[in-house]
């Protein structure tokens, strides 16, 4: 009797488990597909999945973004795999030589899936309940056997503010019955999108840079487990069918073979899932696997494989949308069935591959230690005079899980110096940093460091340069002997205060710290001057552009201990003196030392502005150097108290509608009075050719000529010889204007158009393109001579006031250290 009763009590207790994984549908109380899930929901029933499923899923936040809204991923395994997990992490970890110590573990695959990165093309996230449902249905032969083999990471959506501003909207607007019109209201997403994050910065593009903290807290969790497969799940414009791999070219040359390959078996096996449902689909175009920060190539180059996922739909696709050109209507419902699809087809692919998987993975990390890629097997980073540089690309290098240190002694070597590509002798000081090849993500290392990678198309999908040494502006040489550094200690600045209180406080200005700094000087009401040129005191040299902070002026008895406990707080070395007098140069009385007053700064939001352009302004401010900044509504501009105003900010758009001539007239009458316009990128078009405005497209520009015989098969190739879609070049620079002040002596710029600009004629012609400035990446022929001789940052007073035209975008993806510097200049000089 006993024996029957337990009996019954096990069969409860299992029917009931099964009962318990109620489906989407029935959690969200409508079918799955017919509505677009708020966040909250999705993360509820992952909460309320994981926590009727403890022995087979575990759910952890690995961070939040920026509005507060938790990240999140579920880890799916087998109940013996999830009650080992912690073991089998650290074996994987081990493997690889993340971890110290020695194993020889056999370890499961590990696949990541992600999920929404791109907000806006929000069917990812629906997808993702319906895999996890998916996962635990103990009838789903294809999910179950994929666990024997595989833990599974869920990331159900990896931009949680972007999604809630679509999806918050969508759920506004949307009808009763969706509107399946291709110009209804619920197909027209308004300004500025889902897509980006709050910053409105594009995080599938920021794996490498890490600019975001979104971005960072991925990562960091990343590297804790540094799977075997990254899958990352997007969509595309809505008339398209689906893309998947293999992908298209170029391919960065140092993919692997077996990374090729397992591209090739994958695209099989969603190919015959789609040819047995008669779905259309594409492979090789379009996504290519080249710029290293996306989450298919930043994922590859760290010995996974990279996948994109993309669906015809995102922000135009809705609940249902009619395609008359396909005969169809695309429906929530059919994007979530593709990407559903895909998931599984990835599952199945790496569980049947799991023992090739696992074995290439360990031999790309045994490589990269004992016999790195690449003609440079130690990498030198100068750090005289660059010290808060080298601390912040110290703590990049730290986010990428990358091994440094220093060299530990004076050595006298040879080397490639990296931005000229030229050999020199070069002289390796105690504190410079050294970067061993001889490492685990030496792969990675290798490909950021390169400042030329080798291109086998032309037709990319992204920017076609990044090397860091143009990106930080360090001068840094590639080394073909091996070198152990030594243990790297950043140097602590402490600030005291002389038992004599000094004349004047001066900081150098050549770092971001040093923007932060004035910044909180600044806001603090504290009176800040700079000199023009540069001067001696007490023996030591000061460059343009230096900070001198003086007792004259500045009221109170805690002024000293205010400015070096916050010179000490953002890393900067303070120099006291105790004279105004300067032994060359000029004296801190002359004209030539000026003030910085605290700007009231507005830049416009709305249609017609770049969403990136904007999202990278606004970052800078609030999240670099916390300098207050009004954003003001496009549409509201007539209205600006431009009096109130000192600094407008106009970043990348189109301003034909925002600026009339009457709008034109306002700013040149404001300008005279004493303010500032930074007009950014094609926010310049607005002032070609304008009374008043001293900039002009060069008369010599070449025009397209039409060839009556031209190839529409050429199409394509023929249109990308007129772009630069993001190559690196050379910026001749007016070291002695203050725009440039604490730029390096080299400043390079990631050029993406053909800009064509001629020189000021009145103004200053800060920075230019020469005839020599191409560096590396990819230009077209006919670009090319557009890009030579044309001017790339100038400024032109008019009255009290000036105007800064900025060609290109120093804060473009927030990449260009010193992009930043000359960007806080433009603003604070």
């Amino acid at each position: 009797m006993i024996r029957y009763i337990c009996g019954l009590l096990l069969s409860f207790v299992f029917l009931n488990a099964n009962a318990q994984n109620k489906t989407p549908d029935d959690f969200l109380g409508y079918p799955l597909g017919s509505k677009f899930s708020f966040h909250h929901r999705i993360l509820d029933y992952y909460k309320t999945i994981a926590t009727q499923n403890p022995d087979r899923v575990k759910l952890i936040q690995y961070g939040s973004t920026y509005e507060g809204r938790p990240l999140m991923v579920a880890i799916v395994a087998s109940p013996e795999n999830l009650a080992n997990l912690d073991n089998i992490r650290n074996s994987h970890l081990k493997n690889i030589k993340l971890l110290p110590g020695n194993t020889n573990t056999k370890t499961p695959a590990i696949a990541w899936l992600g999920y929404n990165i791109h907000g806006n093309e929000a069917v990812s996230s629906e997808t993702a309940m319906k895999v996890l449902y998916e996962l635990l249905n103990k009838n789903n032969t294809s999910t179950q056997e994929a666990l024997k083999n595989t833990i599974v990471i869920l990331d159900p959506c990896s931009n949680p503010d972007g999604r809630e501003r679509y999806v918050s909207w969508y759920n506004r607007v949307q009808n009763a019955e969706p509107d399946i019109t291709p110009f209804a209201l619920e197909h027209d997403e308004p300004w500025p999108g889902g897509r980006f994050n709050h910053y409105l910065f594009d995080l599938n593009r920021d794996w490498a840079w890490q600019t975001q903290k979104e971005t960072q807290e991925r990562v960091a969790f990343y590297n804790q487990w540094m799977p075997h497969l990254h899958a990352d799940f997007h969509e595309m414009g809505a008339a398209r069918s689906y893309y998947f791999p293999p992908a298209a070219k170029p391919y960065h040359q140092d993919i692997t073979k077996w990374q090729r390959e397992f591209n090739e078996l994958l695209g099989a096996n969603c190919r015959k899932y789609f040819d047995q449902r008669n779905w259309t689909y594409f492979s090789k175009k379009d996504y290519d696997l080249f710029y290293p920060s996306y989450g298919d190539t930043w994922p590859t180059y760290n010995g996974a494989i990279g996948i994109t996922y993309e669906q015809g739909g995102g922000a135009r696709g809705g609940l249902a949308l009619s395609r008359p050109d396909q005969n169809d209507t695309l429906t929530l419902k059919s994007r979530i069935e593709h990407h559903y699809v895909t998931s599984i087809a990835t599952l199945e692919t790496i569980s049947s591959q799991k023992e090739k998987i696992v074995s290439e993975f360990i031999s790309f990390y045994d490589n990269a230690i004992q016999k790195p890629i690449g003609a440079y097997k130690t990498y030198l980073v100068k750090s005289q005079g660059n010290e808060e540089r080298i601390r912040s690309f110290a703590e990049w290098l730290s986010k990428q899980g990358f091994e440094y240190g220093i060299a530990g002694k004076n050595l006298s070597l040879k080397g490639t110096e990296l931005t000229s590509l030229s050999e020199q002798n070069v002289k390796a000081d105690n504190n410079d940093l050294l970067i061993s090849a001889f490492q685990p993500k030496s792969n990675l290392l290798k490909i950021l460091f390169e400042s030329q990678p080798a291109l086998e198309d032309s037709i990319t999908y992204d920017i076609t340069s990044w090397g860091l040494s143009y990106l930080y502006g360090l001068q840094s040489y590639g080394l073909k002997e091996k070198l152990a550094p030594a243990a790297y200690q950043s140097e602590k600045i402490e600030n005291n205060i002389p038992a004599t209180k000094p004349y004047a406080y001066l900081a150098h200005w050549k770092s971001v710290n040093d923007a932060v700094f004035l910044s909180e000087l600044l806001k603090r009401k504290i009176l800040v001057r700079t000199s023009n040129v540069p001067f001696e005191t007490n023996k030591t040299s000061f460059e343009a552009g230096t900070l001198i902070i003086a007792k004259k002026g500045n009221g109170g008895s805690n002024f000293d201990s205010l400015v070096t406990s916050l010179a000490t707080k953002y890393h900067v070395k303070l120099i006291p003196t105790s004279t105004g007098s300067v032994s060359s140069g000029v004296d801190f009385g002359s004209d030539q030392v000026v003030s910085l007053k605290s700007p009231k700064i507005v830049t416009l939001y709305g249609e017609g502005i770049s969403t990136t352009s904007l999202g990278a302004v606004w970052h800078y401010f609030e999240q670099q150097i916390k300098y207050p900044l009004t954003l003001v509504a496009t549409s509201k501009i007539a209205q600006l108290p431009l009096d109130e105003v000192d600094v407008l900010i106009l970043p990348d758009g189109n301003y034909s509608a925002i600026l009339n001539d009457k709008m034109l007239n306002a700013l040149q009458e404001w300008i005279k009075k004493g303010g500032k316009l930074i007009a950014m990128e094609d926010a310049n078009e607005a002032f070609l050719n304008k009374p008043g405005f001293d900039i002009s497209k060069k008369n010599s520009a070449s025009k397209k000529t039409s060839d009556p015989f031209k190839k529409f098969g050429d199409k394509e190739r023929e249109e990308s010889s007129y772009s630069s879609p993001g190559s690196m070049y050379q910026v001749s620079l007016d070291a002695t204007h203050p725009l440039a002040f604490g730029c390096s002596k080299e400043y390079f710029s990631i050029v993406r158009n053909a800009y064509n600009i001629d020189y000021l004629t009145e103004g200053w012609n800060v920075g230019y393109l020469s005839e020599t400035g191409y560096k590396a990446g990819f230009v077209g022929n006919k670009a090319t001579e557009k890009l030579k001789n044309t001017l790339i940052m100038g400024v032109q007073e008019m009255g009290q006031g000036q105007i800064v035209y900025l060609m290109d975008d120093p804060l473009f993806r927030g990449m260009l250290y010193n992009g930043k510097i000359l960007f806080s200049n433009a603003v604070f000089r």
